[in-house]
Formats: C-alpha cells, structure tokens, sequence
C-alpha cells in the first residue's frame, strides 16, 4: 500500500545516469530473448546476461541482493516472480518470464518480460499479450496522472477481469536502491497515493495469472508461485516522469513505439 516515505525525485543528470542502467538491463534482455531457447537450462540464460553486464562494466543489481544468488530471476510456467537460475531445463511451450537489474554509477534500471517458447499455447500468448498491455497502459497513465493511484487503475482496466491481478507484488521506485518509495500498485485502491511530480521515477511491473492470483513462496525462500498451478506472466520497464512528458529508462527506443499507439510522446534528456 502507499507509504508516507520520503520519495527521492531525480535531476535531470541522475535521470541520465539512470538511463545508462536502463540500457544496459535492454541489452541484457535482449540477449537472454535471442538465447532463449528449448535445451538451455534456466542457469544458462543467468550467464548470457551476466556477461552483458560485465562487458558494460556495469553491476548486476539483483546478486547479493538479500541473499540472492542470481544475475537474474527466471520463473517458468506458475512461478510468477523471483525465480532461481539453476539446472531447470526450458522445455517447448513453457511460459517463461525474465527479471533483470543494473546498477551504473550507483544507479539502477529494472526492467522484464515474459516469453512463450514454441510452440505456443495461444492461451500462454494472450497472458503474455495481456500482460504487456497492462503495463503500457500503466505507464501512459503516468503521462497525465495527477497521483499515483492512476496507474493501478489504468492497469487493472486494462486487464478488464480476465486474467487475475497478482496483489502481493508491486512496483517501486527506483534510484540509488533497487526499492525505494513509492509502492506502485497494479490494481485500484480507494487511496490516491502521492502526486505524480518531475523527477519521479519508478518501475511499473505488473504480474497477471490465468486463474487463481494466490501465492505462495517455497521453501528456496524466493521462488513465488501460484497455488493452483495457474500460469504466470510478468513486465516490467523504469520509466521517468520528466518535465516534458515520459521516458521509459529500460526500454531501447525510450518507450517511444508503444507509447506512440497510445499517443503519448517520449521526451529523452538530450
């Protein structure tokens, strides 16, 4: 729920730094997406990012992270969020989701996405599709939003009742901590949380299931998956709040193309 911590809004020179990380973290996913394929296991796509980041001279954000013993989180199939790279070996038609972080300069970027590997449930596609949309949706919602509560409502009107709305895991803000204030809910509440200013910076992440939204963690102490088995999705992108409209920090053209459909401009720092 939203806090009444101090939420740290960026100058535009720690947005710029912040965009660093950001790239780093899309060239990470991207290389973990062309990777992706049956036969690799789950550890195998930790390392392509891994090095990404190392070649950029740049840090992982999640290794050490409480424990965390990963470069990335990867949850296959009803593992929502927080999932362990290890032997786990992807198979054809698994729903698998990718969560990646950077840190340059002492500034992060956070940013996933989900992927079905072929051949395709069209059911696991349209979770996926879904999943997307909804976090778009809540990022263009920033673009007008006068408080905070507005992205939530734009996500879950976006997913409209057809898929569940996982509620125990929620965006943030971002900086020089990977969490910081303020919590970004996915849903509508009736609070209408801080005031959307300049400077702001946050990672909307919403996570969407094919039944049952429950959760549960397992005993790796990590790993959350749904109770009923039901598929998962998660994306996930930072985007900053400038003066002059949006710009999505993770994502490689700004934000620009998925924005653009929603008529919303993408106003990169020069």
């Amino acid at each position: 729920m939203f806090g009444r911590e101090r939420i740290q809004l960026k100058t535009p020179d720690q947005v710029t730094l912040m965009r660093r990380a950001g790239l780093v973290v899309a060239h990470a996913l991207a290389a973990v997406r062309s990777s992706l394929a049956p036969g690799m296991t789950t550890a195998d796509l930790d390392d392509v990012a891994a090095e990404v980041i190392r070649a950029a001279g740049a840090t992982p954000s999640f290794k050490g992270y409480h424990g965390f013993p990963a470069t990335l989180c990867v949850s296959v199939n009803a593992e929502v969020v927080h999932g362990i790279p290890g032997p786990q070996v992807v198979q054809p038609g698994d729903l698998v989701s990718v969560d990646c972080g950077a840190i340059v300069e002492g500034w992060h970027g956070d940013a996933a996405f989900s992927v079905v590997v072929p051949p395709a449930c069209a059911g696991d596609v349209a979770l996926v599709a879904a999943t997307e949309d909804a976090m778009w949706a809540g990022i263009a919602a920033l673009a007008s939003a006068t408080r905070l509560g507005e992205v939530g409502a734009a996500v879950e009107d976006s997913v409209d009742g057809r898929y569940g709305i996982v509620e125990g895991y929620v965006g943030h803000g971002i900086g020089t901590a990977m969490h910081e204030p303020p919590d970004v809910l996915n849903y509508r509440v009736r609070e209408r949380g801080p005031k959307v200013r300049p400077g702001l910076v946050v990672a909307v992440e919403p996570m969407l299931t094919d039944g049952s939204a429950d959760t549960a963690v397992l005993a790796d102490g990590w790993t959350v998956v749904t109770t009923s088995s039901a598929r998962a999705a998660h994306c996930e992108h930072t985007v900053a709040v400038l003066p002059s409209g949006l710009w999505v920090l993770t994502a490689q053209d700004g934000g620009a193309a998925e924005l653009g459909r929603r008529g919303v401009p993408v106003t990169p720092l020069a």
